[in-house]
């Protein structure tokens, strides 16, 4: 079982996020049990950006067991799709393309996705398995 981990995700584990932190972290334990854990660039980029220094976030991600885990032709093309999906649906710009490809790459590459993010992926990827941590006990 491969597990995308979503950008939420990790920055609740990192920030020691007091409302989603302790849910988040035991969600990621329990998908790392059934699997592999990935994060595409996108979540590397988002996620990096909060740590002063690349040695540590690189670090930090390897502690919680999480890899790297590069876009493919077909999940780009498929978040090209729904990101053209959003905005014939009247989309501004609430949504950033790093969200589309997020959401492709679990869906193309993976097996599911663990995030708090799931009314947009039921959306946009209606296939896509999702693992959301506000549903499962603390």
């Amino acid at each position: 079982m491969i597990t995308a981990v979503d950008t939420n995700i990790l920055l609740d584990i990192f920030g020691a996020d007091t409302t989603h932190g302790i849910r988040s972290a035991n969600a990621l334990r329990h998908c790392l049990r059934e699997g592999a854990l990935v994060a595409c660039e996108a979540v590397w980029t988002e996620t990096a950006v909060a740590f002063p220094r690349e040695r540590h976030f690189l670090d930090a991600m390897r502690v919680i067991g999480v890899t790297f885990s590069p876009l493919e032709e077909t999940a780009a093309l498929r978040a090209s799709a729904s990101w053209r999906l959003y905005r014939s649906r009247g989309g501004k710009r609430e949504r950033v393309v790093a969200d589309f490809l997020i959401g492709a790459h679990a869906l193309i590459q993976c097996d599911r996705i663990l995030t708090r993010d799931r009314g947009f992926y039921r959306d946009y990827f209606r296939e896509l398995i999702i693992v959301d941590p506000t549903e499962r006990p603390a």
